[in-house]
């Protein structure tokens, strides 16, 4: 394929998942004029392919928002942080690479998905109060929203999702998911087209027994019976029908 054809390629692409972005951010309210906003890198996919879109973005929405990227190197041994350090000064985006140590008093044995969110999660609250930014945006997609409802449903035994808009310290600093609308798959096109896919290279050692792994597994041999599932999951908590709930 030309270089001409290509861009072109990725350009397209580029709109129609920057348009389902659009509409996420404007039904949840996600974005409001002299946001400065977090975003929150992991290294992987999802949350570099937010960073282009939003970078995308922030040249044509009609308010003024502020960008940083933010890279927390945990200390796992083999993780790429160098290559993620040279995508985004390619990209001249600005950034910053926090340092924390979660293996302090553990082992890789010991480690979980839970362990490495919450110490993540709590570098990333830290340095927005301190750096004066309002919110951080995840990476996290339609495809994360319902593995988390049925992880709740299944193994918590409650109702609940990842919020796409949600404000924590009494709106002192909000989270917001920009890919809500936006499917796994969707992310993986665009993220072979933004070259991003090189970088993405670091596999967990949990990631293959983890609970979201066997959930991607069911939701997708249920797909095959009904197209709709996935946004049915996501629909089904805006239409609760509290009278069928049960009432102690």
């Amino acid at each position: 394929m030309k270089d001409k054809e290509k861009k072109k390629q990725v350009s397209n692409l580029m709109r129609s998942v920057s348009r389902r972005v659009g509409m996420a951010v404007a039904d949840y309210k996600m974005l409001a004029d002299k946001d400065k906003i977090i975003v929150a890198v992991s290294g992987g996919k999802d949350s570099l392919s937010l960073l282009s879109l939003l970078k995308y973005r922030q040249t044509f929405i009609p308010i003024d928002i502020e960008l940083l990227a933010v890279h927390i190197d945990m200390g796992i041994p083999s993780f790429p942080t160098a290559k993620v350090i040279k995508y985004l000064k390619k990209q001249r985006i600005p950034f910053l690479v926090e340092k924390i140590d979660i293996l302090k008093n553990k082992g890789m044995d010991n480690l979980n998905c839970f362990w490495c969110s919450w110490n993540r999660r709590k570098a990333l609250f830290q340095l927005a109060g301190r750096l004066g930014f309002n919110k951080i945006a995840f990476g996290h997609h339609l495809d994360d929203i319902i593995e988390t409802i049925l992880i709740n449903l299944f193994y918590r035994g409650e109702i609940g999702a990842m919020k796409p808009c949600q404000e924590l310290f009494k709106g002192k600093v909000t989270i917001i998911r920009p890919l809500a609308y936006v499917e796994e798959d969707e992310i993986i096109k665009l993220a072979k087209e933004l070259k991003i896919s090189k970088i993405d290279n670091y596999k967990c050692p949990r990631s293959e027994t983890s609970k979201r792994t066997m959930l991607k597994k069911l939701i997708a041999s249920l797909k095959k019976e009904n197209p709709a599932i996935k946004k049915n999951i996501f629909k089904s908590l805006e239409r609760i029908r509290e009278e069928y709930l049960l009432d102690k």
